[in-house]
């Protein structure tokens, strides 16, 4: 049953986590449509709050790039990580995600082929389910995007819309979250409409 499960990418809150990387200050003016990067971020965040996801995030080299941008919220992460991989699999998140009972990890931030990438083969490697956001992975080069998200797909990622994995996390409308992870979707629809990740054809 497990293996029947695992390769159709089923999500349960309960063991899944957020993984936020390197949506730094510093590459706010390089990033192609880093602002839809900030904004699904923000989506995602509310929703981990709302579902009781933990959250975990990363910063690259920290002193010269900045932290996370302000707009995001991590004031909740379960861990927010300096580093210098690329990935984010550092030996205190493999701890953390263990000591949580983690199994699938919903991934989203910059750059796209680099740290994104690294994180999920990482990830993969170590029997974890990936989940990437599509309208919330970027990097400086648009056309990196696309080649990235195919490079995860083939290695076996699950590659998603935020909506997509919201609903899939709440799964009924009779669920307790349902309400209010709707009324988060509705919030944020006017930012899902200008969202050039999310419009491929505007890269």
């Amino acid at each position: 049953m497990s293996g029947t499960l695992r390769s159709l990418g089923r999500l349960q809150a309960k063991s899944t986590a957020l993984f936020i990387c390197d949506v730094q200050e510093r590459f706010r003016s390089h990033i192609h449509a880093f602002g839809s990067v900030i904004t699904t971020a923000q989506k995602m965040v509310a929703a981990a709050n709302i579902l009781e996801i933990p959250i975990f995030a990363t910063e690259q080299y920290s002193q010269r790039l900045g932290n996370t941008v302000p707009e995001i919220d991590i004031s909740k992460a379960k861990l927010v990580l300096e580093k210098s991989k690329f990935s984010m699999v550092l030996p205190e998140m493999e701890e953390a995600l263990q000591n949580h009972g983690i199994k699938s990890v919903v991934l989203l931030g910059i750059e796209s082929h680099v740290c994104v990438l690294q994180t999920a083969l990482d990830l993969l490697e170590r029997e974890y389910d990936v989940h990437v956001v599509s309208d919330g992975v970027s990097s400086m080069n648009a056309p990196e995007v696309p080649v990235a998200l195919d490079r995860m797909r083939q290695s076996g990622a699950f590659v998603a819309t935020s909506e997509t994995l919201l609903f899939q996390l709440t799964k009924d409308a009779k669920s307790p979250s349902f309400k209010a992870i709707s009324s988060l979707v509705k919030e944020f629809q006017p930012a899902a409409r200008d969202n050039k990740l999310l419009y491929r054809s505007n890269m």
